[in-house]
């Protein structure tokens, strides 16, 4: 593990390699498992203020969730608040482009300036999971078999997961962390691939 300020990063942020691979997934972290995206506490709220900015990029059946579970909902296995499901199946906020790969409403709202939100830090960071404990965050890799063709792909142009991420972990942390990291991973011993 790694430690930078109140936080201890798996060594396999600077060892695996990652780069979504849309063209072979098509977004299935987004439709697969049997919950929504993960919220930070502040992020429910946000999701409330501005889903009405946002409704107009959304599908009819991601409307009709919402509004039936609300803007978030509390995952019964664990007790977190996640984004509401259509159907148990995908998150309520995906759209699906005409190749039918997964999109973000949240964030399609926001690239169009319709909203000043981009989405849950949790999806922006994928496939870094973060488990908050009450003094550090667990900053982890988080392996999925959906996602061999991100691994397969980032592999082949080399490019570890903390760089995939950077500009999550920025949102999230900060320059100066993401650059403290940055610095540990340009003298980490084991490089990526060798």
């Amino acid at each position: 593990m790694i430690a930078i300020d109140d936080t201890l990063i798996s060594e396999d942020l600077l060892e695996k390699a990652f780069v979504c691979d849309l063209t072979k997934c098509k977004g299935a972290c987004c439709v697969e498992g049997d919950a929504g995206a993960p919220l930070a506490d502040d992020e429910m709220s946000i999701l409330e203020e501005i889903y009405e900015d946002v409704k107009p990029f959304l599908r009819k059946e991601g409307v009709a969730a919402i509004e039936a579970q609300g803007t978030s909902v509390k995952d019964p296995a664990d007790g977190e608040w996640v984004t509401p499901l259509v159907n148990n199946a995908e998150c309520a906020y995906v759209i699906f482009d005409d190749k039918g790969v997964t999109k973000c409403g949240i964030e399609k709202a926001w690239e169009e300036g319709a909203a000043q939100w981009r989405k849950p830090v949790s999806c922006h960071l994928y496939p870094i999971r973060i488990d908050s404990y009450p003094t550090y965050d667990a900053v982890n890799y988080h392996k999925w078999q959906i996602c061999s063709p991100a691994c397969s792909l980032g592999e082949s142009l080399k490019v570890p997961v903390y760089k995939f991420t950077k500009d999550a972990l920025i949102r999230k942390y900060g320059p100066d962390w993401y650059e403290q990291l940055q610095e540990v991973a340009e003298h980490w011993p084991q490089k990526m691939g060798e």
